[in-house]
């Protein structure tokens, strides 16, 4: 496994390595190059000089055959590539053939498809601006050099989405991926610097253990825009070390999203696919659908469901295509997630799981709490594990405040039976996607990102394509 610097894979400067741990049998697999400051200085003077001195920016028809040649590469390569996600996260082997793998090689025709269309240039109507007739070119154009820094849950996924929005808008990348999930981003430098006809230093990936090089990238005068997924906490570090340099950011953060399930609702299906959902790939995601707002009216009946759904979950083995669930990613995590557990035990109602098998990896049982108390920690902190928040509600304008009620504002879902009392429910909320009745937002086309604490700007749809593009007038002289 390499970094890749200015279109050479290579070694960190000093030689140093890092361990890549599988969570599931908690295993050393492997090292990964633990790079520097100095590499990571030499990445961003890399991308510098590819940006400014290169035709990337300017070319959309030749970043369109380099996304092509990079998307067939890694159809070729998927089936290695599979291997090593499910290895370095504990990722259930199913979820490699949706939006772990599959689905984000097949996401890339999105960008891939704008640029044979996209509208870099338009003009305005001629005008009289003081007196002269003016004609009016807009312009969008690339916005720079971008650092993206991503996390470790849905790792090839999220490398992808940052890197071809921007690498299609024109823009330089370096790509500094988790320390917990290294080879996801190796492996896919390696296929850019073998198997397209990428110009050096367009693509660099930095890979390390140490939070310098993040903080680096961050604040970085050459750096024009900063692009990372992962916690509020870290997203406000971001945002702060981007400011004295007035760096662009778009950040992916943090959510704590809501089910809201009207009183009409068809409770078993409600309840049976949110609890499903939450415990895939062990609730290691942010738009999951953690906390669950039921009718106090139907409470008993909802924790009966929800019992009986969590009982026929699947889960252990990743490897295993008929589990829904592995392990978390780490030590830590698996602490962290029990800690909310205790913490659960202590002001709610325990109904099912709150503990960890005695086996090796980082195993948690999926857990149920009912009568949760919407402003205790359990309902408005992001936990990142199998976990179901149950909260009764009295009204609907109740079910909405609580809904609304934590600083995210990531994702919801609403459920009912009567479609247009659930879409009137569904555009109160202050969330960025809504689902309702199940169906799902989550595609190239929809933008995705956050209100509130989670988050600046889109990923994915049109939007996401210009996060990275600047803005420009030119106005010169004209007759009508």
């Amino acid at each position: 496994m390499s970094l890749l610097i200015d279109g050479a894979l290579v070694g960190a400067s000093d030689g140093a390595e890092f361990e890549n741990v599988n969570p599931a049998t908690e295993e050393v697999i492997g090292v990964a190059p633990d790079a520097t400051p100095t590499d990571a200085e030499n990445a961003i003077s890399a991308a510098r000089r590819a940006f400014d001195t290169t035709t990337w920016a300017t070319d959309p028809a030749f970043r369109r055959r380099c996304l092509i040649q990079l998307q067939d590469a890694l159809r070729t390569e998927a089936d290695a590539l599979r291997e090593t996600v499910i290895a370095e996260s504990g990722t259930p082997r199913f979820t490699t053939h949706i939006t772990q793998l599959d689905g984000p090689i097949d996401y890339l025709s999105h960008y891939i498809g704008l640029l044979g269309d996209y509208p870099f240039e338009r003009e305005l109507p001629v005008k009289d601006i003081f007196g002269s007739p003016t004609r009016r070119t807009v312009r969008r154009e690339a916005a720079g050099v971008v650092a993206a820094i991503t996390p470790w849950n849905f790792p090839v996924y999220l490398n992808l989405a940052k890197a071809s929005a921007a690498l299609a808008a024109g823009c330089t990348v370096v790509l500094k991926p988790a320390p917990e999930t290294p080879w996801s981003a190796t492996e896919l430098g390696r296929i850019v610097a073998e198997r397209t006809d990428v110009p050096p230093g367009v693509f660099n990936v930095l890979t390390t253990a140490s939070v310098d090089v993040a903080t680096l990238l961050t604040t970085h005068p050459a750096v024009d825009h900063v692009t990372f997924t992962g916690s509020t906490v870290t997203g406000r570090r971001v945002m702060a070390n981007a400011a004295p340099t007035v760096k662009r950011v778009t950040l992916e953060l943090g959510g704590k999203s809501a089910a809201v399930v009207l009183p009409d609702a068809d409770l078993a299906a409600a309840v049976g696919s949110v609890v499903f959902g939450v415990c895939v790939h062990a609730g290691q995601g942010c738009v999951l659908l953690t906390r669950l707002l039921v009718p106090r009216s139907r409470l008993a009946e909802a924790e009966e469901i929800a019992v009986a759904t969590l009982a026929g979950i699947p889960w252990g083995d990743p490897q295993d295509p008929s589990n829904i669930m592995g392990p978390l990613i780490s030590a830590r995590q698996k602490e962290r997630v029990l800690s909310y557990y205790a913490l659960g035990r202590e002001d709610s109602r325990l109904l099912a799981g709150g503990g960890a098998p005695d086996r090796p990896g980082y195993f948690v049982e999926p857990t149920l709490f009912s009568d949760v108390d919407p402003n205790s920690r359990l309902a408005q902190e992001e936990v990142f594990g199998p976990v179901v928040a149950i909260i009764p509600y009295s009204s609907v304008d109740e079910a909405v405040a609580i809904a609304d009620g934590t600083p995210y504002g990531l994702s919801a879902g609403v459920f009912g039976a009567d479609e247009e009392r659930a879409m009137a429910v569904a555009r109160r909320l202050r969330t960025g996607t809504v689902g309702v009745n199940g169906a799902q937002w989550f595609d190239p086309e929809s933008p995705f990102g956050g209100y509130k604490q989670s988050g600046v700007g889109r990923e994915w749809g049109t939007e996401g394509l210009e996060d990275f593009l600047e803005i420009k007038t030119i106005a010169r002289p004209g007759g009508r």
